[in-house]
């Protein structure tokens, strides 16, 4: 399951297959464009300074979150205050919304900046805390991806953020570990 909040913290890139290559994501104008398009967000593009220093800030927060989550933290460990303050940046009106047939309560920003962004995934990621299972919130396996995800399997078990990326590659990696202590004997 994608959720904007795990997209948004995983913009803080890392190369899965062992080459340390590491890669700042949000800082790209091509990320922030096809970000705020995905997610139908609105914010012009490129961000400012500032507001590239509040999302790094809100991107590490939420990070941490996620990582205590993972590992077992309740969520009383986090600070609802400072979620609130942030979500209270940016006024919304509620509206019906029927469009793709789909009934639902919609929040529609008054403003159109990085603030109604920052609160749009702060408010997905207190959802996912408040309305799913927490314990579903994992750190990929692979220690090179650090990928943040949301185990929407049935059985609970899934550990990388992609079967066919980091799964195949920590396969092959403890298959040849397992051949090379075979040899060794």
């Amino acid at each position: 399951m994608d959720t904007l909040w795990t997209d948004f913290i995983n913009s803080d890139w890392h190369d899965f297959r062992e080459s340390g290559k590491h890669e700042d994501r949000l800082v790209l104008t091509s990320w922030q464009q096809r970000f705020v398009e995905d997610w139908k967000l609105t914010a012009s593009v490129p961000a400012s300074t500032s507001e590239l220093q509040s999302l790094h800030s809100l991107r590490k927060l939420l990070h941490d979150y996620a990582i205590a989550l993972a590992n077992g933290s309740s969520a009383d460990q986090i600070n609802w205050d400072q979620l609130n303050k942030i979500m209270a940046q940016v006024p919304v009106i509620r509206q019906w919304n029927n469009s793709d047939g789909s009934r639902q309560l919609a929040y529609v920003p008054l403003t159109g900046d990085w603030n109604s962004v920052m609160a749009d995934i702060v408010s997905d990621f207190v959802h996912t805390v408040l309305d799913q299972d927490i314990h579903r919130i994992r750190i990929c396996d692979n220690p090179d991806c650090r990928w943040v995800f949301y185990d929407d399997t049935r059985s609970r078990t899934k550990r990388y953020c992609e079967d066919k990326t980091c799964g195949n590659l920590m396969k092959v990696r403890r298959f040849r570990a397992k051949k090379g202590s075979q040899k060794s004997k």
